[in-house]
């Protein structure tokens, strides 16, 4: 993968995680440079640990289906990316102005789900995972530190947009991975 194709997949995975942060944003009615950086880790953190994890267990089972590799990564980014779409068009979430690690941990796990995915993909199609996990998590903490700010000034209209292109992104990829290995290998 490029360094262009991992930034445009980074934003992708981080959209979850960004809209999430508008969210708290919206939460708060006085806004502190703590809330960006607590919201940034959280978010940031996850969304490298998880790919990480999930390429190692990846690995354990690659010799296993490798000649599938290929449809295994565009269903598993176009069934998040579809479910990313589907969620952008719901009902807004209930707004929590917590940031304590009870509130903030189940945030971080449930956004960065489809990156540990991801990381299995990653493993099948023989990806160095170093450099994507760092632009996963750094990507994820900026858009996340900053959707903070923007939620609590902007509101909420811009969830569901960021939501929705998320998943766009993430159906993309996973054409081009498919489109990649069936017509171009």
């Amino acid at each position: 993968m490029s360094i262009v194709e991992i930034f445009i997949l980074a934003v992708g995975l981080s959209m979850d995680a960004f809209a999430v942060s508008i969210c708290k944003g919206l939460s708060v009615r006085k806004l502190y440079p703590r809330h960006s950086l607590i919201t940034g880790l959280y978010f940031g953190g996850f969304q490298a640990g998880m790919p990480l994890i999930g390429y190692f267990l990846g690995t354990q089972f690659k010799s296993l289906i490798t000649s599938i590799d290929h449809w295994i990564a565009f269903i598993l980014l176009g069934l998040i990316g579809a479910n990313m779409i589907r969620e952008s068009f719901g009902e807004p979430d209930e707004l929590n102005d917590s940031f304590s690690p009870s509130t903030m941990l189940p945030l971080a796990i449930a956004t960065s789900i489809d990156a540990l995915a991801v990381g299995v993909t990653f493993a099948f199609l023989n990806v160095n995972v170093a450099s994507p996990v760092s632009i996963i998590g750094i990507t994820t903490f900026i858009l996340s530190a900053a959707g903070v700010r923007i939620g609590n000034v902007f509101g909420a209209k811009f969830k569901s947009k960021a939501e929705l292109a998320g998943g766009i992104v993430l159906v993309l990829i996973g054409i081009k991975i498919l489109i990649e290995h069936l017509f171009f290998s």
